[in-house]
Order: C-alpha cells, then structure tokens, then sequence
C-alpha cells in the first residue's frame, strides 16, 4: 500500500504570511501551496459583547447578525473583518478548484446559517465543517447527512501551556486527555457524530493516530508551525497538520 499524502491545511488562509481570516491569507495559502484553507466563521460583535461571558455567548440563538470571518470577538472588534459571504465568494472563484475547506464554527447558533451558505456557493462537497461543539456537531449532521464534519478538541479559548502558573495543571489534563481520547475519537466516528478529528498537536500520539485509523476517521493536527514537528506528525500517520505558515511544508528535512 502507497503512503498517504501528508494533507497541508494553511490556517486561517495563512496567517503568518497575510493577516488571517481574509481574502488576502486565502490567496497566500493558495500560492504557497496548500490541498486545504482552514477559516474561522463567527457572528458580528452584539452591541453587549465586552459584557457577555462565553457561557451566556454558547447559549444565544444568532438569527439575524452578520456572519463574519474571524476567530474571536476582540479579533472582529480590531479591525473590518470580511464576510462569510465575501469570503465563499472568493473561494468560489475557479483559481480555488481541488482546494478543500475546514470551516471553523466558534460558537454554537448559527450552523444551519453556514451550511446553506455553503450550498449557495457551490462549495458543500469540498467542506469540512469542525467545531468544538458537538451539538453543533450533531445539528448539522441531522440537516445534512453528508456533509463532512471535524470535532475540534479540546475546547480552549487560548493556550493554558503559555502560562507558567498553569503549567503543573495543564500538564496534568493533557495526560488525562491522551490517555481517554483514543477511545472517545473512535467511537465518536464509529458513531458517525464525526468523520475526523481536529486535535491540539499535543493530543497526537501513535494511539490516537491508530484509534482514528482504525474508526474510518481523518484526524488533523493544530496549529503546528515548526518543520520538525511537522514531519514527526507525518511520521505518525496523521491526516493533515495545520500550520500558520504553509511554506514550512516545502521546508528540507
């Protein structure tokens, strides 16, 4: 059997070579070379974000507002973020054939939104639509069953391993997590409440690499922007690495 092709995803188009999430990040990963164009899809900032906890956000409903491409709400707030609307267009264009898209949910309430934007577009059958939440999850699977999806784990709102007092704990979890993720990602797959399996680069191990395999499932590893560690997920088996800077795929071993 021929070795599978390391899958080179450009995180929010490519971030470290255009500012992310943009028409612009989306062109830089097409020229640099990348099979997928991860982006984040979100709503525009409510006039009562600063005070709305995450909690509060996860649980609204999020018919009407403006579907935005950006990570966060202190992203969106910093600068004129496109529109899905803008950006699907732009993905649209012939320039963009064969490249597939992970479409990144960051919250809850507007999945159906995404999935017929999509379907507007032409772009369902080369989209991957992850999110953290696997009631989203879920809701989009009853809508349209063969869409493809990714479960993003763990669900983080920024890197606990940057924070020198929270190292001790974090390192703590990371090992519970390894040691339960295997099983929970193939049954979750087996399951059909996922096709793959978004995970932290440091969730990747030869057992969760195997699980995935094993189950039929895809599984990409975020965000990776070190050659080396690129190749040593390569040398696992994983599916696709995610990387800020797709030229580090052309990087000499």
């Amino acid at each position: 059997m021929s070795k599978r092709a390391l899958r080179r995803v450009g995180h929010k188009g490519a971030e470290a070579i255009a500012p992310g999430n943009t028409r612009a990040s989306f062109d830089a990963a097409l020229e640099a070379g990348v099979d997928m164009i991860e982006f984040d899809v979100l709503v525009e900032p409510p006039a009562d974000w600063p005070s709305i906890s995450v909690a509060q956000a996860e649980r609204r409903s999020w018919p009407d507002e403006r579907l935005i491409l950006a990570h966060d709400w202190v992203d969106a707030s910093s600068r004129t973020p496109d529109t899905l609307e803008e950006g699907l267009a732009h993905l649209a264009e012939g320039r963009f054939d064969g490249i597939q898209l992970d479409v990144d949910l960051k919250l809850p309430g507007y999945e159906l939104r995404v999935l017929e934007a999509l379907r507007a577009h032409g772009l369902l059958e080369r989209a991957l639509i992850s999110s953290q939440y696997r009631s989203s999850l879920a809701l989009i699977r009853r809508h349209e069953p063969s869409v493809r999806l990714g479960w993003s784990v763990p669900r983080l709102r920024r890197d606990p391993f940057r924070h020198r007092l929270l190292l001790p704990a974090s390192v703590a979890v990371l090992q519970m997590l390894r040691a339960v993720l295997p099983r929970r990602a193939a049954r979750a797959i087996r399951a059909r409440e996922c096709d793959a399996l978004m995970a932290n680069w440091r969730l990747v191990t030869p057992a969760l690499a195997r699980a995935v395999r094993g189950a039929g499932g895809e599984l990409y590893a975020w965000t990776v922007d070190e050659p080396e560690r690129i190749r040593q997920l390569e040398r696992l088996g994983v599916t696709g690495v995610i990387t800020n800077d797709p030229r580090l795929f052309a990087a000499p071993a």
